[in-house]
């Protein structure tokens, strides 16, 4: 009896250590302590036009704060919504307007209505060769290049002599459809009833298109301006034979004299609170859009 007696009072002493040390006002105690030091993640993803500048704004945020870092993947506008549609990210970044659609899903999905944030501009581009003997285009003579039914095949349809190009075929460089760039051209050309001919070289990256322009002197294809290279140039582009030609600049763009221009976004899903909001308020600062201008954008300060 003794003994039994012995073994009861220890297990009851043991129990009340293990209840003692995971007693919820000792747990919370620890938790604001640690809280103190508690470092943010922030998940940022979407445009592949954006990656480079959403990097450099990770990189320099990190640097000036302690309390967060930003993990940043592109892989299109589309992946960057469809990513925030299922609530695995805290950011995405589109070079289009989320559509209405999305923005529902993305609510009855999470709970949370997607935030709106402009963090800049971009002048999509016409890149070419830098060999290839042209200069400008028109609107309606890009959408006879890309849209289905279109009547411009070759280089000598423009009224040059592409002599880099034996073959004279103009080859066609596109994004894949996943792609706010994509999305954003085929409307500036073809608006809303027309689609894209099949036929085009569809590439993953912004980086990309312009690298293979470079090495292909038949080639023509469209990106935002901060990734020209000189193993390229960009095209001046009028709305029609009879308008202006105006080159994609920083000038060209702040005056809404280059057509095909448009916003940058940032999509926090739900309102932005803590870390998040700290850092698309720092995005919009002069310092973050200083970074904006560094890489060939248009800052939103000076629109």
């Amino acid at each position: 009896m003794k003994e039994t007696a012995i073994v009861r009072f220890l297990a009851v002493l043991v129990c009340g250590f293990v209840i003692t040390g995971c007693s919820p006002t000792e747990g919370n105690n620890s938790n604001n302590v640690a809280s103190k030091d508690v470092h943010v993640t922030i998940k940022n993803k979407g445009s592949d036009t954006m990656v480079n500048l959403a990097q450099a704004w990770a990189e320099k945020y990190t640097v000036i704060t302690s309390t967060a870092s930003v993990e940043v993947s592109g892989g299109g506008s589309g992946t960057g919504v469809a990513a925030l549609i299922n609530g695995t990210v805290d950011v995405a970044n589109c070079s289009r307007q989320i559509k209405p659609k999305e923005l529902e899903q993305a609510t009855q999905n999470t709970g949370k209505a997607p935030q709106e944030f402009i963090v800049g501009y971009d002048a999509l581009a016409v890149y070419v060769h830098h060999d290839t003997p042209i200069d400008k285009i028109t609107i309606p003579q890009l959408a006879e290049i890309y849209g289905e039914d279109g009547t411009i095949t070759q280089w000598s349809q423009l009224g040059i002599q592409n002599s880099a190009c034996p073959s004279n075929r103009i080859i066609r460089i596109s994004r894949q459809s996943n792609s706010g760039t994509y999305f954003y051209f085929r409307e500036a050309l073809l608006g809303e009833n027309r689609d894209f001919r099949i036929g085009s070289l569809d590439l993953h990256g912004s980086k990309d298109v312009v690298e293979v322009i470079g090495r292909t002197p038949c080639a023509i294809g469209y990106s935002g301006m901060g990734y020209a290279t000189s193993h390229v140039k960009m095209l001046a582009i009028a709305t029609d034979e009879n308008a202006s030609y105006y080159a994609p600049t920083l000038e060209n763009v702040l005056t809404k004299s280059y057509p095909i221009a448009r916003p940058l976004y940032m999509y926090s899903l739900g309102e932005p609170t803590g870390e998040i909001k700290a850092y698309l308020d720092w995005i919009l600062s002069a310092e973050g859009q200083k970074i904006v201008q560094q890489l060939g954008f248009v800052p939103v300060e000076s629109n």
